[in-house]
């Protein structure tokens, strides 16, 4: 029985965000969660992109309601704008990524995602799905409700269109016809293999809006006020929803909080009509269990007493209780013939996870780098603490493989242990999960079906066994890398399994014009080692399928050396109108196999550091180019690559900053260019527009790139001569 209930509380750990200070819990949060053992009842919320869910709401399901709430974003956004940096792509995929967990944080719901990518907004529903593959993101929304179990699925974007994006679109149509597929046995019937059985949602809604000028709410839907206070949190949900909300802060997204009344409107789509509540008929007391009757009274009295007998200022008291419960239900369930679900089982894992928090252990390990390079050893440190002086009998945790035997007679007394781990060269490098394979057309490649809807994954678990009243508790906890910043003090990463080498190429674009002969480009291939190496190195680059040699020698290098390889392009080896791809890669006999990738990080304040590694490779365009002008003067926005481009076209570029706008100055440009969202990120420029009109005016061209004019980017800024709204 034990090793079930160690195995369900691994598998919801490993689906928890990674923040970078680990969450405590205080007295009302234990409060809060205690209340949640009475409720039964889940709520599945779909729609296409990080914030697009309806924060208020789901605050409200998982908080005032209580019941399992978790949101399904079809993608990990992308291909959205990026307000805080020049990330695009897959990297702004993962810095969303985590500002959806952070927003979940905050609103108490679980976080889904499907296979699907990105690609930008879409005209129609039509082509998002064939981008995406209609059948293969159709079997991700079905395995995720059949996984979750909900009794209610409620879609933030109708079928019909109005959501304004193929993307909106295509998330209410998937979730429609996921709500009946999700039932059928006949439909990717490849999912029961992992344990998972049809399922059957009550009923689906339309979660109905009046924004962006479109008003879709009508008198005649369920209407439900969800912006009510919520004493034991100290928040209402409009104030919960305005700090969810906020973490989307790449897409700038910062709301103020709102307090009072709050209307949501919601229309069926299908199943079961409702006429007062979401659970109309919704059986969503312990009876979801199917206990005997004496089991179901047993349960019902013994949280009810858990609840009226909890003490916030010891709330240790309630662990012998939480202990016998848990031990009861776990016994009662194993000893049922009957079909269990999630109702039953998850019931358990809650009791299990509550148990840890309201004993107030302390329990963490960590390692001493965050970079730890595979074929080297690492270092670690366990640590445990009996805060509230449990009658706490053995104490230990199983780490990389080793076992290790706390002390925790002594109340408040921290046991610390060290040890050292040898990371085999066979280890995979550290990768956010949905990248380790290359990308199929529209969606990333999961083979896993297990890992499919898991916001991530942690690069390492720790498993702490500790045994209390007679029983043993497992309680797994990610393993972290930590240090302490100067001015944000303790922090917390995830630690990473890199390469013995990153292979890097500048510049990574490279253009050549058909119009001339003999352009000659040098590149560089800057490797930086992470361990020591002293025998024969080489290096070789590959393009057109051909493969050079262009280092090869016996070298020595030490850990954080770096070496740069060269070699020379000449446009006549590139045939006209070529779109072409460099890549080098490094071989030594003590390498596991040939190093070829480079190791990408992004960090911000407000998420963890994120890393991922990949091949970079330099592109090689050829051609039809005519330039006009030589110089090109260029004001910076919220962050894009143009100016690499223009210079590989053979511009010389200059960057302008406030100081630099002068009548005198601005006579060398034969252009000026504004970045993207200039505006948006340039107060000053508003201080300038005159001097760039007079530019313009005298002959010169200015060209201004893209810029918003809505909640994530204001525009403040006159833009050109003459009046115009964007």
């Amino acid at each position: 029985m034990k090793k079930i209930i160690v195995q369900a509380l691994c598998c919801l750990i490993a689906t928890t965000g990674i923040a970078q200070t680990p969450k405590s819990y205080s007295s009302a949060d234990i409060l809060q969660e205690l209340k949640k053992l009475e409720v039964f009842g889940s709520v599945l919320y779909i729609a296409a992109h990080p914030d697009d869910e309806n924060t208020r709401l789901l605050g409200y399901l998982a908080n005032e309601r209580k019941f399992r709430t978790g949101y399904l974003s079809l993608t990990r956004g992308d291909g959205g704008q990026n307000l805080i940096g020049d990330e695009q792509g897959i990297e702004l995929g993962m810095i969303r990524t985590q500002e959806l967990l952070a927003a979940r944080r905050m609103d108490g719901a679980e976080q889904f995602f499907t296979r699907a990518y990105d690609f930008g907004f879409s005209k129609s529903p039509e082509e998002a799905l064939k981008i995406w593959g209609h059948d293969r993101i159709l079997s991700d929304v079905v395995w995720i409700i059949r996984k979750f179990q909900p009794d209610v699925i409620i879609t933030r974007f109708p079928t019909t269109g109005e959501g304004g994006h193929g993307h909106h679109t295509a998330s209410a149509i998937l979730a429609g016809e996921a709500f009946d597929a999700a039932a059928d046995s006949s439909k990717f019937p490849e999912h029961f293999k992992y344990g998972v059985k049809p399922w059957q949602p009550k009923r689906l809604f339309w979660n109905t809006f009046n924004f962006g000028g479109n008003n879709t709410t009508r008198d005649d839907q369920l209407k439900i006020d969800v912006g009510m206070y919520n004493s034991i949190l100290g928040k209402s949900y409009g104030e919960i929803a305005a700090e969810s909300r906020s973490q989307h802060k790449s897409q700038g997204f910062g709301v103020p909080a709102q307090r009072g009344e709050s209307f949501e409107y919601f229309s069926l789509i299908k199943g079961e009509k409702a006429t007062k509540d979401l659970m109309d008929d919704v059986d969503i007391t312990s009876g979801r269990m199917q206990l005997k009757p004496e089991h179901k009274t047993t349960y019902d009295n013994d949280v009810k007493q858990l609840i009226e007998n909890y003490n916030p200022v010891k709330p240790a008291n309630t662990v012998e209780q939480l202990s016998q419960l848990v031990e009861f239900l776990w016994s009662v369930l194993i000893n049922s013939t009957d079909s269990k679900t999630y109702n039953d089982f998850g019931k358990t894992n809650q009791i299990h996870s509550l148990l840890g928090k309201t004993a107030g252990f302390f329990m963490e390990a960590t390692v001493n780098n965050q970079l730890n390079v595979t074929g080297d050893s690492l270092k670690y440190t366990v640590q445990f603490n009996n805060r509230m002086g449990l009658p706490v009998q053995t104490a230990q945790v199983s780490i990389f493989g080793n076992t290790i035997v706390f002390d925790p007679s002594a109340p408040n007394v921290t046991s610390i242990k060290t040890g050292t781990h040898f990371i085999p060269k066979e280890q995979a490098a550290t990768q956010p999960y949905w990248l380790d394979f290359a990308m199929e057309p529209g969606a990333f490649k999961i083979p896993n079906q297990q890992r499919i809807g898991a916001p991530e994954l942690p690069t390492a678990t720790a498993l702490f066994q500790v045994r209390i009243h007679d029983h043993q508790y497992s309680f797994s906890q990610p393993v972290y890398y930590k240090y302490t910043d100067p001015v944000r003090g303790e922090l917390y990463e995830q630690p990473q399994f890199v390469n013995p080498a990153f292979v890097n190429v500048n510049p990574t674009l490279i253009i050549f014009s058909n119009n001339k002969k003999n352009q000659k480009r040098s590149v560089e291939f800057p490797v930086q080692f992470n361990k020591d190496l002293n025998e024969k190195l080489v290096f070789k680059t590959k393009f057109n399928g051909q493969q050079q040699n262009i280092y090869d020698s016996v070298t020595t290098v030490t850990k954080a050396g770096k070496r740069i390889f060269k070699m020379e392009l000449n446009s006549d080896s590139f045939p006209a109108n070529s779109n072409n791809y460099l890549t080098g890669q490094l071989e030594a006999a003590s390498l596991q196999e040939p190093q070829m990738y480079s190791l990408a990080k992004i960090a911000y304040n407000h998420i963890p550091e994120l890393y991922y590694q990949y091949a970079q490779r330099a592109r090689v365009l050829k051609m039809d180019l005519n330039i006009a002008g030589t110089h090109i003067g260029y004001i910076n926005g919220a962050g894009d690559k143009v100016p690499q481009a223009l210079i590989q076209m053979g511009y010389t570029v200059t960057m302008l900053n406030e100081k630099d706008i002068s009548p005198a100055n601005l006579k060398q440009f034969d252009a000026i260019i504004t970045g993207v969202r200039a505006y948006n990120t340039n107060l000053w420029l508003s201080g300038v527009s005159g001097i760039l009109n007079d530019y313009v005016k005298n002959g010169g061209v200015l060209l201004v790139q893209y810029n918003t004019n809505n909640n994530a980017g204001p525009l403040r800024q006159k833009i050109g001569p003459y009046p115009f709204t964007l």
